[in-house]
């Protein structure tokens, strides 16, 4: 290898990148060059990364049962297996939540209404109770609603409601505050109408990083919040009314972050 007049060789008898100032004698270099070369390859092969150490999906629901999952305040028929997925009939209004709480991950969901205007969610960052009086817990809602919502609960003049309703809206619930990337007051509304009606299957991908949360709706992210109040909790999936059916619920955990105690929801037994 040669560049004009200065030659690879020529380079290492200058002794570059060995500390050594002045001509040195090409044998010797080459010598000491080895000699580099047999310290640094252990050290490639002391500490390999190992496949469990690098972020990979791994199920949230098993498609069997409902093993990872706390019945928070719902019916013990609200929610059954059956064929591979999870069902939830949507009555009474409640939801159950996972076994431990969540830092940083990515959260991957597939779900589907039956009816029109049906309404359903998933809370990330959620405290693992209901308040007394209360139906849903303080967490952050990823909003999943059927399209024909808007029109089935009008406004008191009549008047439908806010599309962005329906196209994975994003709000902190119960008292969770953040900064919306595309605000419709305190909530973040989509940049883009991307969810499918009843008898359609939606793919949700949440990222969730140190108070920022990023959602993709059917392949392309077009939601996001960040500085929320709560940066590590419970994940809920939400009955409210309208049967819904879930499936492919996997998790991707990422290292831990920024989160302070007071940041983090309350830890409940199970």
């Amino acid at each position: 290898m040669s560049w004009g007049k200065f030659s690879f060789r020529s380079w290492l008898e200058a002794g570059a990148g060995f500390g050594i100032v002045g001509p040195t004698p090409f044998p010797l270099m080459l010598s000491r060059l080895k000699s580099l070369l047999a310290l640094a390859l252990p050290l490639t092969l002391v500490a390999p990364v190992g496949a469990a150490d690098i972020p990979h999906y791994r199920d949230l629901f098993n498609g069997q049962d409902l093993a990872g999952w706390i019945n928070v305040n719902t019916a013990p028929d609200t929610w059954r297996v059956q064929d591979g997925l999870l069902i939830c009939r949507g009555k009474p209004i409640g939801v159950m939540r996972t076994d431990r709480q969540y830092e940083n991950f990515i959260l991957h969901i597939e779900w589907m209404h039956l009816e029109p205007g049906g309404n359903s969610g998933t809370f990330v960052w959620s405290e693992g109770t209901v308040p007394a009086g209360k139906q849903l817990p303080k967490g952050m809602e990823v909003q999943m609603l059927e399209l024909e919502w808007p029109n089935l609960n009008r406004e008191k003049d009549g008047r439908p409601r806010p599309i962005a309703f329906v196209h994975g809206e994003l709000f902190g619930a119960g008292g969770l505050t953040t900064l919306p990337d595309n605000p419709r007051g305190a909530r973040s509304m989509s940049f883009e109408n991307r969810c499918k009606g009843k008898g359609e299957w939606n793919v949700y991908d949440v990222v969730c990083v140190d108070g920022v949360i990023k959602l993709s709706v059917n392949g392309k992210f077009v939601n996001g919040v960040s500085k929320s109040s709560v940066k590590k909790g419970y994940i809920c999936l939400e009955s409210e009314g309208a049967e819904i059916h879930f499936r492919n619920i996997k998790i991707m955990e990422l290292p831990p972050g920024l989160a302070k105690p007071e940041e983090t929801a309350p830890v409940v037994g199970n």
